[in-house]
């Protein structure tokens, strides 16, 4: 799950918070304009189910107003599964209780359709349970498109989307606002409870503030996209607006959303932009026609354009139809009536912007997120000793990084390591994935009960773990969090005549000298891995006596 990403984190800026906690850009040099799209809810039921397996779909032509935005995000109203058993929705009316599932190539649909990022936290996200959610992430996973809200626990749950556009930092929050259907505590990710949806509702508003308000002190404009409203009602609620003024006073630039499948009105509080409801876009049926795209143009934290671009769904339901001519200047006009059932003021209105560049490379930029290690990753940390170990878990950071994978997709990994070395090792692995060095897998060491000769079996990379060095009384370097094993299958720890893991065998004749050809996850003196390490100061364990050319570690570690 595309979850906490930061893209472009080379040269990140940092920005003083203003008296009343605000970053605000310097005068001179002013960022570029950044434009953002928004669309509302999406799936693929009834006569839609087959859409996504045709590998030419998209959204139809509204796909073109997507695509032009530097960023567009859209709700995905379906558990991104073909297993589980339906939910109970016992909270729900019996005769309102509706259960929606696609397949992941239904994210190829929203790929190609110029989405960015998909938000699945809303009232359909676990429609089909915990193996329903755990599918969903997976497919996220597994996806070029930053999917969000919903995670294996609730940290990740809440975790944004980071990119940078143009010199600008953007975080994206998704959750669920909307009634609650069911008591399951999937529908609600908290501490503790597991895999599930991101809320904003009762309790679960506080966990959505904490991590707009950490993002809000580091990003230079913070987006929250929302399941919330009431449906079928065209007029903002006062939950609705209680929880847009908490958002803004949390950091919130942007709070949009959708649910009651019909728009709403959208325009500024006193710092932040709202839009109270997108409507359908994509849809089984058209008897909720009235849809569009939101664009915002935004220049560092401040929305200095918007404008509805509006759409009309066929009565049959599918692709939304652009209108054009007095049709889409009615539609317009009634899109700004709306407003004045909310507490909004006018937004900036248009803004003229030249054509979007497309973007260079196939795979999306690099992402990442550094963090204290929250209650489920140290719950799930079996073997760790506080008695014992020579690093208290205070001082460990957890990490998400994107890489290649030998598919040649992006993969989301997850590493613990000290915090003094957390940006360096960030640094590295952006590095490799501009390199498009590729790595296997980058599970927690604790998904191997701690075990390294299992872990090093699955050929997975991995840094955190409390051990000591096989053989020896003195605690390994991984024990403090400054070592790293990469590709262990393709670079075996090899002692005397041990091949570890035994996978590996075969690639004791790779040739590792500097300026040989490149082989896929094989570590090479001169190449990007050993060069990277090197300039944060680490070692290369395949200089050692013994060589281990999957380590590398900080010296003197302990």
């Amino acid at each position: 799950m595309t979850c906490a990403l930061l893209t472009d984190v080379p040269g990140k800026s940092s920005r003083d918070a203003g008296p009343d906690g605000r970053r605000s850009l310097p005068a001179a040099g002013s960022p570029e304009t950044v434009q953002l799209a928004f669309a509302g809810d999406i799936h693929f039921e009834d006569e839609l189910a087959g859409v996504p397996a045709d590998d030419t779909s998209t959204l139809g032509p509204m796909s073109q107003a997507l695509g032009a935005a530097d960023v567009a995000v859209v709700n995905l109203e379906s558990a991104v599964t073909d297993r589980g058993r339906r939910a109970d929705k016992e909270l729900e009316d019996a005769s309102r209780r509706f259960w929606f599932r696609t397949g992941a190539n239904a994210l190829d649909v929203l790929e190609r359709s110029g989405v960015d990022v998909v938000s699945v936290a809303n009232n359909h996200g676990a429609d089909f349970g915990l193996t329903g959610v755990r599918d969903t992430i997976r497919a996220g996973e597994a996806s070029n498109l930053a999917v969000l809200g919903a995670g294996r626990n609730d940290r990740q749950a809440h975790a944004p989307h980071r990119v940078r556009v143009r010199g600008t930092d953007i975080a994206i929050h998704a959750a669920d606002a909307s009634r609650r259907e069911s008591r399951d505590a999937i529908w609600t990710a908290s501490p503790g409870s597991g895999p599930g949806i991101a809320a904003a509702r009762g309790r679960q508003v506080a966990s959505l503030v904490a991590a707009v308000e950490e993002s809000a002190r580091t990003d230079d404009l913070v987006v929250v996209y929302l399941h919330w409203g009431e449906e079928g009602n065209a007029s903002s609620t006062a939950s609705q607006e209680s929880l847009a003024a908490t958002l803004e006073a949390a950091g919130a630039d942007i709070v949009v959303g959708t649910h009651a499948h019909t728009p709403l009105g959208a325009g500024m509080r006193s710092t932040a932009y709202v839009s109270y409801g997108l409507g359908n876009f994509y849809w089984y049926h058209g008897r909720e026609a009235e849809t569009g795209v939101l664009k915002l143009t935004v220049r560092g934290d401040e929305v200095v354009g918007d404008e509805w671009v509006p759409a009309r769904i066929p009565r049959k339901g599918g692709a939304p139809r652009p209108l054009t001519g007095t049709r889409a200047v009615t539609a317009v006009q009634q899109w700004n009536d709306l407003r004045r059932r909310t507490d909004l003021s006018p937004g900036p209105g248009p803004v003229a912007l030249p054509p979007a560049q497309p973007d260079s490379g196939s795979l999306p930029a690099f992402a990442s997120t550094t963090a204290e290690l929250g209650p489920s990753v140290r719950r799930g940390m079996r073997t760790y000793d506080p008695a014992t170990c020579p690093v208290p878990l205070a001082d460990l950071r957890h990490l998400t990084v994107t890489h290649v994978g030998f598919d040649g997709q992006a993969h989301r990994g997850e590493l613990v390591v000290n915090a003094d070395v957390a940006s360096d090792v960030v640094d590295v692995f952006a590095a490799l994935y501009a390199d498009r060095f590729p790595i296997e897998r980058m599970l927690l060491i604790d998904d191997y009960a701690g075990d390294d000769d299992a872990s090093m079996a699955g050929n997975n990379t991995s840094a955190f773990n409390c051990r000591r060095v096989a053989g020896a009384d003195r605690w390994s370097d991984h024990a403090y969090g400054r070592a790293i094993d990469i590709n262990p299958v393709q670079n075996p720890y090899v002692v005397g005549a041990d091949v570890r893991p035994p996978a590996a065998q075969p690639y004791l004749s790779a040739d590792r000298t500097d300026g040989a050809p490149p082989q896929p996850g094989v570590i090479q003196d001169g190449g990007v891995a050993r060069t990277e390490f090197a300039r944060i100061g680490w070692e290369w364990g395949g200089l050692y006596p013994e060589p281990d050319f999957q380590h590398f570690s900080l010296p003197d570690a302990s």
